[in-house]
């Protein structure tokens, strides 16, 4: 088998070139003076129905978009004034109940509102006098063509021309209100405004503490409270959950009293677990360090600690139970915080439980988090859970492992996922049987319409083969994605904490483990991109006719690139076909709904011709030449805004050689970043690359490759196992000094 590489070496950057011409409808469309008007009787509306409202001063206007818009056709013109831009007034986004379009509301104080009616009725007049009503595709060759005096009109040329193309792509204009139903304690986020949500909240009649406020926008409200947001101010509310949760903790099938031993724990790698109670009378415990987070008026019985002392017992000794799953892993220490009992427990508190765990223990990497909703995620936002995690992450650099929570066995429908398994930047774990299909109780993805998850499958047991764990009375043999979770995490802080990858570079490791060289025969929205392999060398060890290599960077500009990657040649052809994941943590906005990850890295793949990279997918969202796609299918496509992307050519009966451009035999590698908010927060994000070439005709030519590397000044280091754990051991290892 040939190790994993790890090619050090330099990525350029390059600004964006400035490609802002004048605004354009797109070819064969058209803007009708009537559907101006409605627009501007829309906004005539808002006017009145904002001016009535008193709780803050500006208004919550929605954009009703006639499909999924791309960044590029979403309004610049409209509900904009002087340096106040659109983008910048954007507090939320969803999709239609259909999910073919969208909605994205913005807040903008009354003046804005009468700025763009104004706009609106400038271009009408515009329209009625030089176009008889009606404008079309090429509006700037139309304007020519009539020689328009703008210096008359009373708006000027190029905010006329992109109101023309604002209002090609709006539907309608409109209040947006919330429909869904809570009863019960509910966790929810209004529009962000000029105010806080306690001081908005005050002014209807509904007094918080500050114990039910997470954040300025996100706050816990009793049923009364609620229906009183609802009767006075339904169109505050942006997302609402309920608040109660029960524990989807898999199935169990106890058996005797079955002890074994274990040494003493010396330098393990330590990995945070939260969970339910933990039972320190088991053979394990030395092992585990034990906080217990849950109240002390809260009643405990012992059915409390048997999930919480199942996942730890896997992720501290799991192959001593299951020598089938023996991952050569060895064993790891566990810090276990108990947060919840057995039964129902609140998101609310959990929230808040984790911030407080995860500012206390920053020494911890990777965190298993198995506690999972038996609610279904909402399409149209993030869960409360899962922001929190996303963003615990951004600021912490660390990885939360989460289980893809289970449905009822007897239950044949579809069932999404539930909080906090739509967290984008943790990896959530779905399960499947031993003959590698999606478990029975496997629930689906995606999230927000398009993102994938679960982003892998693991090994979680079913009524056939369960897995074996060590629970307060003994063992048991149990089933569940949460069984599946703590397998990954072994895995995970193995390859950070003893191998020392990044965390980009692990998880992006992970992920393309578990894919193959095939077309997927079951949908990603059960088993993710696919199953992570048992043994850890098959995850940083390929066979020996593939060459499999890993790059790391940072972003610091529109464009990170590297052309110097030397795939070997053979009778002047590549005689390979290659795969590539990427992974990287994207700072997210909650209150942008659907539109959820601010930043995308756009990953661009393949061999060099002319300076230009001929992608193995086929990715030209931003080629040079013409080509257009809309973002729905972007999305579908090409991932884009999905901060995992694994692109692949797959093995045919007749793979054949590929052409060889440069003499160099060069292959490059591009990332293109695009910010969804006027804030860089791609400026400095990192980005972990994972690539295998794979010879069509068996030959190991992974010397070829590293001699070439170093030929164009790449640093090319083997991952050796032995070597790291050596070195891991050493760096563990304590010294002391004998008295001078």
């Amino acid at each position: 088998m040939n190790s994993l590489l790890h090619l050090k070496g330099t990525f350029e950057q390059a600004p964006r070139r400035s490609e802002m011409g004048s605004p354009e409808l797109p070819t064969n469309t058209s803007v009708k003076v009537a559907h101006l008007r409605e627009l501007r009787n829309n906004l005539l509306e808002q006017k009145k129905f904002w001016e009535k409202e008193n709780i803050f001063t500006g208004a919550l206007v929605s954009i009703y978009y006639k499909k999924i818009a791309a960044k590029s056709n979403r309004i610049r013109s409209l509900l904009s004034k002087g340096n106040i831009k659109s983008n910048n007034t954007i507090v939320g986004a969803r999709f239609t109940k259909n999910e073919n379009k969208h909605i994205i509301t913005h807040y903008v104080q009354i003046n804005i509102i009468d700025e763009s009616i104004l706009r609106l009725d400038s271009s009408i007049d515009i329209l009625e006098k030089s176009f008889n009503g009606e404008i079309f595709h090429p509006i700037n060759e139309k304007i020519k063509e009539k020689n328009i005096d703008f210096s008359a009109e009373k708006i000027a040329k190029t905010i006329f021309l992109q109101t023309i193309v604002d209002t090609n792509f709006v539907e309608k204009i409109g209040t947006f209100m919330d429909e869904d139903e809570l009863k019960e304690n509910a966790i929810i986020t209004i529009f962000k405004t000029d105010n806080k949500a306690t001081e908005i909240l005050k002014k209807i009649g509904i007094d918080l503490p500050q114990a039910s406020v997470i954040d300025e926008t996100t706050i816990l409200l009793k049923p009364d409270d609620l229906i009183i947001l609802k009767q006075k101010a339904a169109y505050l509310i942006a997302m609402g959950v309920s608040d109660l949760s029960e524990l989807d903790s898999g199935s169990f099938d106890f058996k005797n009293n079955n002890i074994l031993t274990i040494p003493n724990p010396t330098t393990e790698p330590i990995i945070g677990v939260i969970d339910t109670l933990f039972e320190k009378n088991v053979y394990f415990s030395k092992w585990v360090e034990y906080h217990d987070m849950v109240s002390d008026e809260i009643p405990k019985v012992s059915s409390d600690y048997i999930h919480g002392t199942s996942v730890s017992s896997i992720i501290v000794d799991g192959p001593s139970s299951n020598p089938n799953m023996d991952d050569g892993c060895g064993r790891f220490r566990v810090r276990h915080f108990g947060v919840a009992t057995g039964k129902q427990f609140s998101s609310f508190s959990i929230i808040k439980q984790i911030i407080e765990i995860i500012t206390r223990n920053r020494d911890i990497k990777v965190w298993n988090l198995s506690l999972g909703s038996k609610l279904e995620i909402n399409k149209n936002f993030i869960s409360p859970e899962a922001a929190i995690l996303d963003k615990i992450q951004i600021e912490n650099d660390i990885l939360f492992v989460i289980s893809g929570t289970n449905k009822n066995t007897n239950d044949s429908q579809p069932m999404r996922v539930g909080a906090p398994a739509d967290s984008i930047n943790s990896l959530v774990v779905n399960s499947v049987s031993f003959d590698k299909k999606p478990s029975s109780y496997s629930r689906s993805g995606p999230v927000l319409s398009f993102f994938t998850k679960p982003d892998i499958s693991y090994y979680g047991g079913d009524d056939q083969t369960r897995i074996r764990v060590c629970t307060p009375t003994g063992e048991a043999f149990v089933s569940g994605t949460s069984y599946a979770a703590p397998w990954i995490s072994r895995k995970m802080s193995y390859l950070i904490d003893v191998l020392g990858l990044t965390r980009e570079v692990a998880k992006a490791l992970i992920v393309h483990s578990s894919t193959g060289w095939l077309k997927a025969e079951i949908s990603s929205s059960l088993i993710g991109h696919g199953i992570v392999p048992i043994k850890i060398e098959d995850i940083v060890k390929v066979p020996s006719d593939e060459i499999q290599f890993f790059l790391s960077g940072v972003s610091e500009k529109f464009d990170t690139y590297n052309y110097h990657i030397p795939v070997p040649i053979n009778k002047d052809k590549h005689p390979f076909i290659a795969k590539l994941t990427l992974c990287y943590f994207p700072s997210c906005s909650r209150n942008q709904g659907v539109d959820y990850t601010n930043t995308e890295l756009d990953i661009s793949f393949g061999r060099i011709n002319k300076s230009k990279i001929k992608t193995i997918d086929n990715n030209y969202q931003h080629s040079e030449a013409e080509h257009f796609i809309y973002e729905k299918d972007a999305r579908k496509r090409l991932r884009k805004w999905d901060n995992i992307k694994h692109i692949r050519e797959i093995i045919k009966k007749k793979n054949g050689n590929k052409k060889v451009y440069e003499p160099s035999g060069n292959w490059g590698v591009s990332l293109k970043t695009t910010e969804r908010l006027d804030e860089k927060h791609g400026v400095g994000i990192k980005f972990g690359i994972i690539v295998t070439f794979k010879e069509i005709y068996g030959v190991n030519r992974i010397d070829d490759f590293i001699r070439n590397c170093n030929f164009r000044g790449w640093i090319v280091n083997k991952i050796d196992i032995k070597a790291k754990i050596d070195l891991y051991n050493v760096a563990e290892e304590t010294i002391s000094f004998d008295d001078m």
